[in-house]
């Protein structure tokens, strides 16, 4: 009889580890086994798997496991989704600044209507202040990071009813 060794990289393996994850309140993980690493990170909108080569060569393997959103804080039925809403995500990782300079106003506000190459906010990284366009006309609805919080990519920034 041969013995099957655990192997957190496979489907059960994932899926149990998201589950101990959920059950310990766990935002991130991160694990290597042989050359294999994983990476899960829990409160978004997905915990997203990214793996790298293994040493006997096989290929990386990129799994997305969509999860609800982490929210300890209310139990409040979600809203019903606007099929209007769309979402103005950042596209690199850095600090999210809503506005030029301290003193400065924001760039946007809620309430305010932009336009697809109009500056929403500013995404520093490496010390290179990029401007971040709304790629969308519309609305903002929300705000949805803090100034000067760090955000990676895809991070949704703002929510924009785009009417």
């Amino acid at each position: 009889m041969s013995e099957k060794k655990a192997d957190a990289f496979d489907l059960d393996g994932i899926r149990y580890l998201v589950e101990l994850m959920k059950e310990n309140d766990v935002c991130e993980l991160d694990l290597s086994q042989g050359g294999g690493k994983l990476k899960l990170k829990r409160g978004s909108a997905n915990v997203a798997f990214s793996g790298t080569a293994v040493p006997n060569g096989a290929p990386a393997r990129v799994v997305e496991i969509a999860t609800p959103a982490a929210s300890a804080q209310t139990a409040a039925p979600a809203p019903v989704a606007n099929a209007n809403l769309k979402t103005i995500n950042s596209p690199m990782v850095g600090t999210f600044y809503a506005s030029s300079g301290p003193d400065a106003p924001p760039f946007v506000k809620v309430g305010d209507l932009v336009t697809p190459k109009q500056t929403v906010c500013i995404i520093e990284a490496m010390k290179i202040f990029n401007e971040i366009p709304a790629e969308t006309s519309g609305k903002i609805v929300e705000t949805l990071v803090k100034n000067g919080e760090p955000v990676e990519f895809g991070t949704p920034l703002f929510k924009v009813d785009a009417q």
